[in-house]
């Protein structure tokens, strides 16, 4: 039974033979394109731009693709994770462009789901891995470099969405009510500056005068 069951959740037929499944992921595909957008808005308003953010975009692309053009059978798990992580999150910062506030406990709440989905990630290829042991190379629709990718890329996540959660939400500086400054709606803050809680950034130049201050903070101490 549990053999079956396994069989059953790492064939390839959810694309194949199951049109739904196959548009969705199609889309889902094709959705990684698209989202690095955010990254060049980022890029051509000269904000920061952290490694967490066009790491994250550009592996998932890469390996979303990838997998696509092996028809992956694991990677139903992915795109269903994915899918409702993302809608989440993209609805969140949504509320923030309308200028609402949500608290910041649905923040954490995204982030604690982003984490949760890199754990689960490891623990499906884990699993897939020991599948393809046991009953043999040709039982499932995954290969080995496949899983090494999907495991490695799942474990770095966590660790970098790990540190910016304890970074944003568990460190001194956040604890004294402090937070990172936001400057795009994006699934990552600029990391090492810090505004107090209670006030806020109107814009861009709001953004560039408190970094040309901290930089002449930096040019006296220097002297």
């Amino acid at each position: 039974m549990a053999n079956r069951y396994k069989r059953a959740n790492l064939s390839l037929s959810f694309i194949e033979h199951d049109r739904v499944s196959g548009f969705w992921t199609w889309l889902f595909v094709l959705s990684k394109l698209p989202e690095l957008g955010d990254t060049v808005f980022i890029v051509l308003r000269k904000q920061p731009l952290i490694f967490l953010h066009w790491y994250h975009h550009i592996t998932v692309l890469m390996y979303s693709w990838f997998s696509y053009t092996e028809y992956t059978a694991s990677a139903r798990w992915f795109i269903v994770m994915n899918y409702c992580v993302h809608s989440v999150m993209y609805s969140y910062y949504a509320l923030r462009a309308l200028n609402f506030k949500p608290p910041r406990s649905i923040a954490m709440l995204i982030t604690t789901l982003q984490l949760t989905q890199m754990v689960v990630g490891c623990a499906i290829n884990i699993w897939a891995h020991g599948f393809l042991q046991t009953a043999g190379k040709n039982s499932c629709n995954i290969s080995e470099m496949n899983i090494k990718l999907s495991i490695a890329m799942y474990f770095s996540y966590f660790v970098l969405f790990a540190r910016f959660f304890y970074k944003t939400y568990l460190s001194t500086n956040a604890r004294k009510g402090k937070r990172p400054i936001q400057v795009t709606a994006s699934s990552t803050a600029t990391s090492g500056q810090y505004i107090d809680s209670g006030s806020s950034l109107t814009g861009k130049s709001d953004v560039q005068s408190l970094l040309a201050g901290g930089q002449a903070n930096s040019k006296i101490k220097a002297q």
